[in-house]
């Protein structure tokens, strides 16, 4: 029933597909992110080494699709390692194995980075711009705070030739320079782009991000509706379940706060908690339904 529940608020929830038509990563990492959960959760009721294997490698494709998903795989290594004393099985093992071979999903993609370009890359050279465009007076105390500007990139030096990684790590340490001048300033940063993440701040700017994105304006705004209904949803269904399918479950989400408060607030940076919003939702409308007499239901806790 919580899978079935799971699967009709996927298909009505904005947020899970409103970047579709988009060439743009969220689909592909929200995808993976399920894939990466439900193995996990897999693993943690029956500790194969197989079960470890598809961990690893769903885990190693949706850090290819989204670089912060990458934090999946010691998130993930940690609940092997707790869940797998308490059960008896050995999680050492597993855990190299999952780890062994996430690594080996991203392993051509690194192998390729690091020998085109004159910087030393791994997964991405987007660091850079993502951390200026979040790190500047627009973003401190203009009309984007907590969020991210196109106008902190400009650079009135024109560079036409410039290897992206050189960009990157020269746009990187004008982020952290603008961090450490304006560091009495970081923690209200920081709750704006919670604030922004949780839908609670900054709609209209928020919203004109997305169409700049080429988003639909009522879908964007959908989305924002259809979050403030999940959301209270989710927190009574995280508070259901138990403990061990909790950990899992959460995962995506301290992913998506993490980067939230490193990076800035925003839709795109909350994509990775999207699926387990949705599960969580759904866990509580099947605790409801089963105080309510609607059907046996499932154990959840």
């Amino acid at each position: 029933r919580v899978g079935l529940l799971a699967a009709g608020l996927a298909a009505l929830y904005p947020n899970l597909w409103v970047s579709d038509g988009l060439v743009m990563s969220e689909s592909v990492s929200c995808l993976a992110i399920s894939l990466t959960v439900w193995a996990l959760l897999t693993w943690t009721a029956h500790p194969t080494r197989g079960a470890a294997c598809l961990v690893g490698a769903a885990a190693g494709f949706g850090a290819l699709a989204r670089s912060e998903v990458v934090l999946f795989v010691p998130a993930a290594a940690l609940v092997m390692w707790l869940v797998g004393r308490r059960s008896g099985t050995r999680p050492l093992a597993h855990v190299i194995t999952a780890t062994g071979v996430a690594l080996g999903v991203m392993l051509p993609w690194l192998i390729f980075n690091l020998v085109r370009f004159d910087e030393p890359v791994l997964l991405t050279t987007n660091e850079g711009p993502a951390l200026l465009g979040a790190n500047c007076d627009d973003t401190y105390y203009g009309p984007a705070q907590g969020g991210w500007s196109l106008a902190c990139l400009f650079d009135p030096v024109d560079r036409p030739n410039e290897d992206p990684s050189t960009r990157s790590a020269r746009q990187r340490q004008q982020a952290f320079s603008y961090v450490r001048h304006h560091a009495g300033s970081v923690p209200i940063v920081v709750v704006k782009r919670v604030a922004r993440s949780l839908d609670l701040y900054a709609l209209d700017d928020m919203v004109r991000g997305d169409v700049g994105e080429e988003r639909e304006r009522r879908a964007a705004w959908a989305g924002i509706v259809s979050f403030w209904v999940l959301a209270p949803l989710a927190a009574v269904g995280a508070a259901a379940t138990r403990r061990r399918d909790r950990a899992v479950l959460l995962i995506p989400v301290l992913i998506a706060c993490a980067t939230t408060v490193v990076i800035y607030g925003g839709h795109r940076i909350r994509s990775a908690a999207e699926p387990s919003i949705v599960v969580f939702a759904a866990i509580a409308i099947e605790r409801w339904s089963q105080r309510h007499g609607q059907g046996s239901g499932l154990p959840l806790s």
